[in-house]
């Protein structure tokens, strides 16, 4: 699998820029040892381009235009991948891409694609150093004038784009960059109906593409900005596709969240006026955006990081609920969206799929039950019902309601994996239902633990870690839904997990069998307390 593309510096290029590429039927190929032969050695599936920066290439700047960056970056991915897999390739998704400098008309662009390029750390930076910008921020941006919000409603774009043969491969498939190019451009308008300016992007988390589209297919591309700071503005992008105009079902076929700012003519960034959230989904969207910036902020300290050196529980922290909650339910996605689970075992419907992924054993059960998703995700919400089905669950407190969708539970368990000690676990529940009716988003329920100063390892006990692990929900059909639990195993029960994975024990399968009887039993009997939403 490509795992990295990045452009290295030449002498006179004022650009730098970075991304990691996954392709499918391209796996990853370790070469280090042969580089290490002769100096002279040459990737086989290296892959390099030069493009000449023209007019019909640039913004209104004068510089490349990111859509059309975004091309080039696609087509030297997939020649570096159809080397490596020796087939076709298309793009399945590109994680983030931050943009730091720009490429002017008349420069020469080179792209360059090894398969494996090494990725670089900062190991050596403190915290600090990263963590410093965003609180300064923050406290500039309470001093902003709220008197002018812009209704996040005046920022919303939608267009539609015809599929014609230029923009598809030898396929008929869609090339992945037009997409992404189309994509750009309706973030830029909607970022410029916010500023009433001409907007800069300065990064993109992940391109992920959850289906294919073809000659024929109208993709329709909706923009909105979700949350404006104090020098850059988050804009989310979805695009869907369907053949014919009388069409009702839409495919989801990407999504992505990009960030722009508004340069002077000194190339510094220009304060930006305030959004106003539409209430529901619009008011979620603008909580979220705050924290995916804050997850960007930390980023570069969480990846310099080992994994050994990263704790598994993390601190709560009241006045930083929103990204905690907003981590713990994107991890779990995260999880979800891989694509090298494994089937181990089957018995009777119950599917047992394995995933090893640097020191973290996962794994993932799934079946299909006669209830309603909407029903099966209230069910499971509240985890003091989890001990009537969950022998492994012994007791469950609630110790804090953090809100409508987060809640913060006690936990103690049976000993497990030969130890004497039963465990306890302080745990982050964060629920998420779909965007709409019309979405194939699935409901989640998230789950990690966090610190408590209330609630301290204690001697009778053996303190657990869950670091990620969850529920997800898909509506299958009326009264029909698949239902998935995930659990990334951490070392405190490695042994434990991967005694049952070999060949789907019988206390597995006994335990989700028993999570099916439950959801069937109360189906008609929801908690009160859970009927809010």
């Amino acid at each position: 699998m490509i795992q990295n593309v990045g452009n290295h510096l030449r002498r006179g290029l004022a650009s730098v820029f970075s991304s990691r590429t996954s392709r499918k039927s391209a796996s990853r190929a370790g070469n280090d040892s042969a580089m290490a032969d002769g100096e002279g050695y040459r990737n086989p599936t290296e892959v390099q381009m030069s493009q000449l920066v023209l007019p019909c290439h640039t913004n209104q700047r004068g510089e490349l235009s990111v859509g059309q960056l975004l091309k080039w970056i696609d087509t030297t991915a997939c020649l570096s991948a159809e080397r490596h897999a020796g087939c076709p390739c298309v793009t399945a998704s590109m994680d983030d891409i931050y943009f730091e400098h720009t490429i002017r008309l008349g420069d020469v662009a080179p792209e360059y694609c090894p398969l494996g390029t090494p990725p670089i750390h900062a190991s050596g930076t403190p915290r600090c150093l990263f963590l410093i910008p965003a609180t300064r921020e923050a406290e500039a941006g309470e001093s902003r004038d709220c008197s002018h919000m812009v209704p996040a409603e005046k920022t919303r774009v939608e267009s539609v784009e015809l599929v014609l043969p230029p923009h598809a491969n030898h396929q008929g498939n869609t090339f992945g960059g037009q997409i992404m190019a189309w994509m750009e451009n309706v973030a830029t308008i909607a970022a410029s109906r916010l500023c009433r300016a001409h907007p800069t992007l300065k990064a993109i988390e992940m391109f992920h593409f959850r289906g294919p589209s073809q000659v024929g297919d109208r993709l329709v591309l909706k923009a909105i900005v979700n949350n404006a700071f104090k020098h850059s503005m988050e804009v989310g992008v979805c695009v869907e596709a369907y053949r014919q105009q009388a069409e009702t079902h839409r495919r989801h076929i990407n999504s992505a969240f990009m960030t722009f700012v508004v340069l002077d003519a000194d190339d510094q960034p220009q304060l930006l006026p305030w959004i106003r959230p539409q209430p529901g989904d619009g008011e979620r969207r603008y909580r979220e955006a705050s924290a995916r910036k804050k997850i960007r902020l930390d980023r570069k300290y969480i990846v310099s990081c080992k994994q050994t050196e990263v704790p598994l529980s993390v601190p709560w922290d009241p006045s930083n609920q929103v990204y905690l909650s907003y981590n713990n339910v994107s991890s779990l996605r995260m999880l979800v969206a891989k694509d090298n689970w494994v089937l181990s075992s089957e018995i009777n419907q119950v599917r047992l799929y394995t995933l090893e992924d640097d020191k973290f054993l996962s794994f993932h059960m799934e079946m299909v039950v006669h209830v309603d998703a909407a029903q099966a995700f209230l069910l499971l919400s509240d985890l003091r019902r989890r001990p009537e089905w969950d022998k492994h669950y012994r007791s469950v407190e609630l110790v804090q309601q953090v809100d409508e969708d987060d809640a913060i539970y006690h936990v103690t368990s049976p000993a497990l994996g030969g130890h004497t000690k039963p465990q306890d676990f302080v745990i982050l529940a964060s629920r998420r239902k779909p965007c709409d009716n019309g979405c194939v988003d699935p409901y989640v329920i998230a789950l990690r633990s966090v610190t408590l100063p209330t609630h301290r390892e204690t001697p009778e006990y053996r303190r657990g870690e869950t670091l990620c692990s969850g529920f997800c929900f898909w509506r299958e059909g009326d009264q029909l839904t698949k239902v998935s639990y995930y659990n990334q195993a951490t070392p405190g029960v490695l042994n434990y997990v991967t005694t049952n994975v070999a060949g789907l024990s019988s206390e597995f399968y006994t335990t989700f069998k028993a999570c099916e009887q439950f959801l069937l039993d109360n189906r008609n009997d929801l908690a009160p307390s859970l009927q809010t939403l």
